[in-house]
């Protein structure tokens, strides 16, 4: 019942539409079985979901070839896919694969043939999982605002602080931990180092249970020391690293709720199409019809702006902050919407917990939120219309 059409568009190459069919099939197989233990063990099915992913071969996806991917370099398209993919069927299974691209980021983009070798090989075969540890209790958003700090001792450095807010946090294996390593003030001051689970200094001080829960917690350093060869990329380039990444990953959270928003679509029609009401069927009222109309042009409509963003990034641009901050920006806005609409027009059924519409109510909420809430994203939108705009 999915509509496909949009993988006709000229975006897509024959490999991504290939690569749609088959995590499709994939998925319909899997997820269920993989899942089914979510609610009783929440850690061992996201560990469970990382190995499944692995072993099918779709973690490759998330981490270049330099580091045991399928790929020379990350392709976006493939990053959106694979996540509206699962997102339609899990939003477990999203995020399970979603982080092992995002933690791993900086590496991939960044990262020395060391660490490459030490953290990503493991992480593409869904052996290892990763974690990208930014946000701290008074710094979100603000990245120029992050107090952990990290200061050069001996032959490494010594990391002290707190992050929030940090998905796979008490489950990852390592963390690209972003730090303030004083070479200038606000964001020119950061650098990224990755920190293996274990590290003395290192520990989970908190796990945060949400209204869709996932792995999240609060990590503190203390006196923590890595080497220097845990350094990421170059020292006091922290921010762009974690800019570069987001770069690469933000369209993909549209993608995610895109795919949210696809299954909240087609389990309405299911349920309009067939629910007796009035001598006739719920779908035959034109109040109805008018939902369904709204939600479809919200499907599409999002569908062009993450696939624009994605293919930008692939074929066209190193950057693509404007084009992913709109992916992002109305993917997550239009499937609340779109969600919400579900939720109304399945009636009591839709506030019943356990069912589909009711469950990706709550899983929506989130994305709204991270790796930018949508006002950072409108906030970057308008700055960059403005930069391009002619005096």
């Amino acid at each position: 019942m999915v509509d496909r059409t949009f993988l006709k568009w000229p975006f897509f190459e024959a490999s991504h539409r290939k690569l749609a069919q088959n995590i499709d099939a994939w998925a319909a197989s899997h997820i269920p079985e993989l899942t089914a233990a979510e609610h009783e063990d929440l850690d061992g099915t996201c560990r469970a979901l990382v190995r499944g992913l692995g072993s099918a071969g779709w973690t490759c996806y998330a981490t270049p070839a330099s580091g045991g991917g399928l790929l020379e370099r990350l392709d976006v398209r493939n990053l959106c896919l694979i996540r509206e993919t699962l997102g339609r069927y899990h939003s477990l299974a999203d995020f399970a694969f979603a982080m092992q691209g995002l933690g791993s980021g900086p590496i991939s983009l960044f990262g020395s043939e060391a660490q490459r070798q030490r953290c990503l090989v493991l992480a593409s075969r869904g052996e290892k999982l990763a974690a990208f540890a930014l946000s701290e209790p008074e710094a979100g958003s603000d990245v120029a605002s992050l107090a952990t700090t990290a200061k050069e001792d001996g032959n490494g450095y010594v990391l002290d602080g707190v992050k929030t807010w940090i998905s796979n946090g008490g489950i990852a294996d390592f963390y690209t931990v972003f730090a303030r390593t004083g070479e200038a003030p606000g964001a020119k001051g950061l650098s990224c180092f990755v920190v293996e689970e274990g590290t003395p200094g290192f520990q989970v001080t908190e796990r945060i249970d949400l209204i869709a829960p996932h792995p999240l917690a609060t990590l503190r350093f203390d006196n923590c020391r890595i080497s220097r060869d845990s350094l990421v990329g170059k020292r006091g380039k922290g921010f762009n690293i974690a800019m570069a990444t987001l770069d690469v990953f933000r369209s993909t959270v549209g993608a995610a709720a895109l795919g949210f928003a696809r299954r909240a679509l087609d389990e309405t029609v299911r349920h309009v199409k067939h629910r007796k009401l009035f001598g006739g069927t719920l779908s035959d009222l034109q109040l109805v019809q008018g939902k369904i109309a709204d939600m479809a042009l919200d499907v599409d409509a999002s569908a062009l702006l993450v696939y624009r963003s994605a293919w930008t990034k692939d074929c066209a641009a190193e950057r693509v902050t404007r084009e992913a901050s709109m992916a992002k920006l109305y993917a997550t806005e239009a499937a609340q919407r779109v969600i919400d609409a579900a939720v109304q027009l399945h009636g009591g059924h839709g506030v019943v917990r356990g069912n589909i519409v009711e469950s990706l109510y709550r899983d929506i909420r989130s994305l709204r939120i991270y790796e930018g809430a949508s006002e950072v994203q409108q906030t970057i939108i308008a700055r960059q219309t403005l930069a391009r705009a002619h005096p």
